[in-house]
């Protein structure tokens, strides 16, 4: 078993209107973040993670996430899997429990057109 304990979360701002908890839980296979987004994220391009799958929960709030050009209204209760590659962007006021395999590490995700 492994385990993070909330004191042991790291917090960063991926933006202004971007706020992650990442939770490290030692394992190279998966890994566990929430994201509060405030806005569109990212503010004017798409992301995409070259490697990653990444499984999303939207725990509170509502907005839409746009991949590969397709725009879908989501609420709180809906799951979204983004394929490792695929160009997306968030928009609204949403918390976001997000797991990516394998873990994520900040050379696979890119800005992108």
């Amino acid at each position: 078993m492994k385990i993070s304990l909330k004191h042991q979360a790291i917090k960063k701002k991926n933006s202004e209107v971007c706020l992650v908890t990442e939770h490290s839980i030692g394992d190279e296979m998966i890994d566990f973040a929430i994201a509060k987004i405030s806005g569109r994220y990212p503010d004017n391009q798409r992301v995409t993670n070259k490697l990653c799958k990444e499984i999303v929960y939207i725990q509170e709030g509502k907005g839409k996430v746009v991949v590969e050009g397709i725009e879908y209204v989501l609420q709180a209760g809906d799951v979204v899997l983004i394929e490792a590659g695929e160009k997306f962007y968030w928009e609204g006021n949403m918390s976001l429990f997000i797991s990516c395999r394998p873990a994520f590490t900040p050379e696979q995700h890119q800005l992108v057109e």
